[in-house]
């Protein structure tokens, strides 16, 4: 049972401001307006609250009839990670893909356009981007969600990307502060570790931030990782040293700091979802984000709770509480003042995500390529997607093939029998083998061996990072699975 927050109003209502919840469904539930109006200043959505456009429009139409400098935010990181487009995958291609493209015009128009389509939907603050630099290609959550491995790249384009998303009147929160690039963990599950030295950190790691900075970031978003160099005994979200000292002292930022999801095991297993609120906030943070698995009210004034109690028992000092509030409400005038004028200037760029798709392209044709002018059968090598992309979110090529070559055909294979199985089901067909991150996974890799041993003028689509040799009749790289990835690929395939 909640107990209800003693204490005066202002307490309160600035315990209700820091939290960024989310909730379940389509339309904005009663008590999520009630709790706007008692003082909540930030909401979150997710895959789970979109069916479309016009209905996600529709649902900020409702909950800014109670606020109408309300901050609704959402993971749209386009690419992999997309929530506006779950059901669909991506109109627009990830990271990965436009840093391999590396025109940072291009990057910004993109984001530009994303943003638009945000704004439009109602949503003014989106968690990208990722402005980690992928130095562990076996990254096992961020991969293609990366612009690469290069510092200065990930640097170049993580400032073109804010530029161009907060030009739509969309605050843009550059992630995960300090590096989550270089960890073999998912902090979905465990908290990672990175065991590299400060200077490598200062020179790596925290360039793309500072970047991020300069380039105007209105919110940053932690990461729950320990870095040993800048803190031995808290991970980053929970650490003043990385939050207050290095980001707002040293590297001088003074906008929003945001949490990841604080229901991640790296935070809630291992100090408990109230306690590590309340340690967040104490460290730095301005904004809790909870809600990706816990979106009930419940969740919501037992963090309140936890928050007033904290200052009662000395433990959370009041004014740092009231500084997190008001740098939230702060970020809310600044979008409802940009948007205005952003909507004024806007002008669809509606074909920017395939433009940057089929650039991002990358094609070698072997010894046995040959035209594909007759239905093929799509193999898809299925691994465990990790828990920020989803299961829900469709992606490979066997759609828009089926489309393009009427009578194609397709199935889904993992684990060790992968090859043999999609043999058997390909019959006589020419095979079109779709794999994701085959240098991560060993059984794609023997399955691949078994395709290609019996049928050399297989086509091959890589659609995560390309580390292992290109190999198959033709070889493509599309740096990332979106749909419109997809597409590229498919009509590169035709055109063979």
């Amino acid at each position: 049972m909640t107990t209800t927050a003693t204490g005066n109003e202002t307490l309160t209502r600035d315990a209700l401001a820091v939290l960024q919840p989310g909730f379940a469904g389509t339309a904005a539930p009663d008590w999520v307006r009630r709790r706007v109006g008692e003082g909540l200043a930030s909401v979150a959505l997710f895959g789970r609250n979109v069916v479309s456009q016009e209905q996600v429009a529709a649902l900020t139409g409702q909950l800014r009839a109670e606020r109408d400098d309300l901050l609704v935010a959402i993971d749209e990181e386009s690419g992999d990670v997309t929530r506006l487009d779950v059901h669909t995958g991506s109109a627009f291609p990830g990271n990965h893909a436009l840093g391999t493209v590396d025109d940072t015009d291009l990057t910004r128009r993109v984001a530009r356009e994303l943003g638009r389509r945000l704004a439009d939907c109602g949503v003014n603050l989106n968690w990208a981007p990722s402005a980690d630099v992928n130095a562990n290609p076996d990254n096992p959550v961020i991969g293609v969600r990366a612009f690469g491995a290069d510092t200065d790249l990930v640097a170049r384009h993580t400032a073109a990307y804010v530029q161009g998303m907060q030009s739509s009147g969309v605050a843009a929160c550059t992630k995960h502060f300090p590096g989550h690039g270089d960890t073999n963990v998912d902090s979905h599950h465990a908290v990672p570790r990175i065991d590299v030295d400060e200077d490598t950190l200062r020179g790596r790691e925290l360039v793309p931030f500072r970047a991020a900075i300069d380039a105007g970031t209105q919110a940053v978003m932690s990461a729950h990782i320990l870095v040993p160099a800048l803190d031995p005994e808290r991970p980053g979200t929970l650490s003043r040293r990385i939050l207050t000292d290095l980001l707002r002292g040293e590297l001088g930022y003074d906008g929003l700091i945001v949490t990841d999801g604080m229901e991640m095991r790296a935070i809630a297993g291992v100090y408990g979802l109230e306690h590590g609120v309340v340690m967040a906030i104490a460290a730095g943070a301005d904004a809790i984000c909870v809600g990706g698995g816990l979106c009930d009210e419940d969740t919501v004034l037992k963090l309140r709770d936890a928050l007033v109690a904290a200052v009662h028992r000395g433990e959370l000092p009041e004014e740092r509480l009231a500084d997190a509030a008001a740098r939230v409400r702060r970020l809310a005038r600044w979008t409802a003042t940009t948007r205005r004028t952003a909507r004024e200037q806007a002008a669809p760029d509606e074909e920017i995500g395939l433009v940057a798709a089929r650039r991002a392209l990358r094609v070698r044709r072997g010894a046995q390529a040959s035209p594909v002018d007759a239905p093929v059968y799509v193999a898809t090598f299925n691994p465990v997607p990790n828990i920020a992309v989803g299961d829900v979110t469709p992606w490979g090529v066997a759609g828009e093939l089926e489309r393009l070559l009427p009578g194609t055909t397709s199935g889904s294979f993992s684990g060790a029998g992968a090859g043999a199985d999609a043999l058997a089901a390909a019959g006589d067909r020419r095979i079109v083998a779709v794999v994701r991150d085959e240098h991560r996974h060993p059984w794609m890799r023997s399955g691949l061996d078994v395709l290609l041993a019996a049928r050399p003028d297989t086509v091959v689509v890589e659609m995560g990072i390309p580390q292992s040799p290109p190999r198959g009749a033709v070889h493509i790289a599309t740096h990332g699975a979106a749909r419109v990835c997809g597409l590229a690929a498919a009509e590169s395939i035709v055109a063979i």
